[in-house]
C-alpha cells in the first residue's frame, strides 16, 4: 500500500469518512493541515459500484457481525450504519432536518434526558453553512422549529403519489405538512445534475444528484492535499507516556500499520467509536480511552421508525420518486401522557424491503405464506408512512465489547437495547396518527412494521467530566488531543433525522480545531 505520510507525524488522523469525517477532512485540509483519513470500507465509484439492486446494495451498510441483546434487540446493518468512504450518507434517504431548540433542553422543559451544553444558536450558523454548501432543497416556508426557510434550492416538484396521499390525509385532519427538506438537488449544482426520480436513493445515487461526503467533501479534501485510505480498519488509538494520543494502529489486507498524528479524531459512528475507545485500553487507561466517567458506550439511542402500510383501491406505486417527499412535524413536542415527540414521513419503498417489512408485522405470528404472497402481489396498491420517534437516553442501553473476536483479533461490539415506557407510548401515539392519516386519504391500514433507524449517543458531550465523555466541541475530557466527532456525542436523539446536526457539529468542531491549532493550544 502506497502511503503519502507513512513515515511522518501528520497534523490530524481521522477515523471514519462519513458525515462528520468528510466535513472534518475537507475543512482541516483546506486550512493547510496534513490530514490522513482512514475508513474501514471501500472507496466506491457511484457510476461503477452502485446498482439499482436492493439486495446487492445491502453492502453499503455495515454487514460485519455485531452481537445484539436487550429486551428489544436492534437489527444492525443497512438501516443504521454505513461502511465505506461516505459512510451512511451514501445510502441515506437524503432527509435533511434541523434539530429544534427544544431538543437541546429536554431536562429543563420536560424533566427527562439531559440538557446539551449548547443550544440551537450555537449550531444555527453551521446549519446554514452546511445546507448552502450542499444546496439543500426545501419549501419556501418551514413551519416548525427555529428555522423557517427559505432553503438554498427550491423544493422538489412533482412529489410522488405516496406523498400526495399523505398530503391529502393530513389536510383532511388539519395536520400541516411540507415537501421534505432534502440533500438532493432540485437544479444543477457544482457539476451535479438534478434528481430524475430514479428512487434508488438508499442503494446509492448513481447520477450524483443526492449528496454524500463520498462525492462532495472527500474529493475536495483530496484536492486540498488530504490522504484517504480505504479498507483500513483502525483497531487501536495509541497513547504516549504523557497520556496524549500519538496516532492509530490499523489493519489493511491482513497487515498491521501505524499512522502517527498530533491530533486524533474518531468519527467511526455510534457502535464503532465506543468499540475502538474500549479496545484501546492500556495501563494508563484501564477502562478504555476517554472513559474516566464510565460513560463510553452508555446511553446510546436509536430512533423508533415503525411503518404503517395501508391498501388503496387504486395504484400508488411506492417505488416512484425519491423515497421521502412529504413530512410533518406537528407532533414534534407532545404533552399529556407522552413526553417529547416524532416526525412523520411519507416513505416510499422497494419491493424486497416491502416484503421483508410486512413479514415482521405480525409480531409473534409473522406474516408468511399465502398472506404474504397476496400482499406482495398487491404491492402497487399500498401506501406507507414512517415515523422518526425520539428515544430517551437510558444508561442501560450500551455498546460494550463481547468475548467474540473478528478476523483482526478485535472484540466484536455487543449492542444492548431496550425501549423505555415512554418510548413505547410514543410509538403507540405515532402509529395511531399514521393510521388516521392513511384512513383520511382513503386507505385501509393493514400492516404495522416495527423498525428502528439512526443511532446516536454513547459518548455524550457535557460540561461535567464526571458525567460525559467530551466537551461541546468533541474534545475528550481525559485526553486533550483526542476528539470524537459523530452522532455518538449526541446527548438526546431528537425527533428528526440526525445527519444535518452531525455535519453542523463537525463544522463547528473544525472551526474550534483550526482556532486552537493556530494558538498552539491543543
Amino acid at each position: 500500500m502506497k502511503r503519502k505520510y507513512e513515515n511522518e507525524t501528520v497534523d490530524v488522523v481521522i477515523v471514519g469518512a462519513g458525515a462528520a469525517g468528510g466535513v472534518l477532512a475537507k475543512e482541516l485540509s483546506e486550512a493547510g493541515m496534513r490530514i490522513v483519513v482512514l475508513d474501514a470500507g471501500p472507496f466506491r465509484d457511484p457510476q461503477h459500484d452502485f446498482a439499482s439492486d436492493e439486495l446487492a446494495m445491502k453492502q453499503l451498510g455495515w454487514q460485519d457481525t455485531r452481537i445484539v441483546d436487550g429486551a428489544d434487540p436492534l437489527q444492525m446493518g443497512h438501516n443504521n450504519s454505513g461502511k465505506g468512504v461516505g459512510g451512511g450518507t451514501v445510502h441515506f434517504t437524503g432527509v435533511f432536518l434541523r434539530f429544534h431548540e427544544t431538543d437541546f433542553k429536554s431536562r429543563t422543559l420536560d424533566g427527562v434526558g439531559e440538557d446539551w451544553p449548547i443550544g440551537y444558536a450555537d449550531l444555527g450558523p453551521y446549519y446554514d453553512k452546511v445546507e448552502k454548501e450542499i444546496a439543500v432543497s426545501g419549501p419556501k416556508y418551514f413551519p416548525w422549529g427555529s428555522f423557517h426557510g427559505p432553503y438554498p434550492y427550491p423544493e422538489r416538484d412533482p412529489i410522488s403519489p405516496n406523498a400526495q396521499l399523505f398530503a391529502k390525509g393530513c389536510e383532511k385532519l388539519g395536520i400541516r405538512w411540507v415537501v421534505s427538506p432534502l440533500a438532493i438537488l432540485s437544479a444543477p449544482f457544482e457539476g451535479r445534475p438534478p434528481c430524475i426520480n430514479r428512487g434508488f436513493c438508499t442503494q446509492g445515487c448513481m447520477p450524483n444528484a443526492k449528496f454524500s461526503t463520498l462525492i462532495v467533501h472527500i474529493p475536495k479534501a483530496i484536492r486540498a492535499g488530504a490522504e484517504v485510505l480505504p479498507d483500513c480498519m483502525v483497531t487501536q488509538v495509541n497513547v504516549g507516556k504523557d497520556g496524549r494520543a500519538t496516532g492509530v494502529t490499523f489493519v489493511h489486507n491482513g497487515k498491521t500499520y501505524e499512522q502517527r498524528a498530533k491530533l486524533v479524531i474518531i468519527s467511526a459512528y455510534v457502535v464503532e467509536t465506543p468499540r475502538l475507545l474500549l479496545n484501546s485500553a492500556n495501563a494508563q487507561f484501564p477502562n478504555g480511552l476517554a472513559n474516566s466517567s464510565g460513560w463510553v458506550g452508555k446511553a446510546f439511542m436509536t430512533h423508533s421508525s415503525n411503518d404503517v402500510y395501508a391498501r388503496f383501491d387504486h395504484d400508488v406505486r411506492l417505488y416512484k420518486g425519491t423515497p421521502v417527499l412529504a413530512t410533518t412535524q406537528d407532533f414534534y413536542h407532545l404533552t399529556g401522557g407522552v413526553t417529547r415527540g416524532y416526525t412523520l414521513h411519507a416513505r416510499g419503498v422497494r419491493p424486497l424491503s416491502f416484503a421483508q417489512g410486512i413479514s415482521k408485522s405480525g409480531g409473534s405470528r409473522p406474516v408468511w405464506g399465502t398472506r404474504l404472497r397476496e400482499a406482495v402481489l398487491d404491492y402497487n396498491a399500498y401506501a406507507r408512512i414512517t415515523m422518526v420517534g425520539e428515544v430517551l437516553p437510558d444508561p442501560g442501553n450500551t455498546v460494550t465489547l463481547s468475548e467474540c473476536k473478528d478476523s483482526n483479533g478485535m472484540p466484536l461490539a455487543k449492542v444492548t437495547f431496550s425501549y423505555g415506557d415512554n418510548d413505547k407510548r410514543l410509538i403507540d401515539h405515532a402509529v395511531g396518527t399514521m393510521k388516521d392519516i392513511l384512513k383520511a386519504a382513503g386507505g385501509r391500514p393493514e400492516f404495522v412494521v416495527p423498525d428502528t433507524a439512526h443511532l446516536m449517543g454513547g459518548c455524550r458531550m457535557g460540561s461535567d467530566p464526571e458525567s460525559s465523555v467530551v466537551n461541546s466541541y468533541g474534545q475528550t475530557h481525559d485526553i486533550p488531543n483526542l476528539f470524537i466527532c459523530d452522532a455518538s456525542i449526541f446527548v438526546t436523539s431528537g425527533a428528526g433525522n440526525p445527519t444535518n446536526t452531525v455535519m453542523a457539529l463537525a463544522s463547528r468542531t473544525a472551526d474550534y480545531i483550526k482556532e486552537k491549532a493556530n494558538l498552539r493550544e491543543l
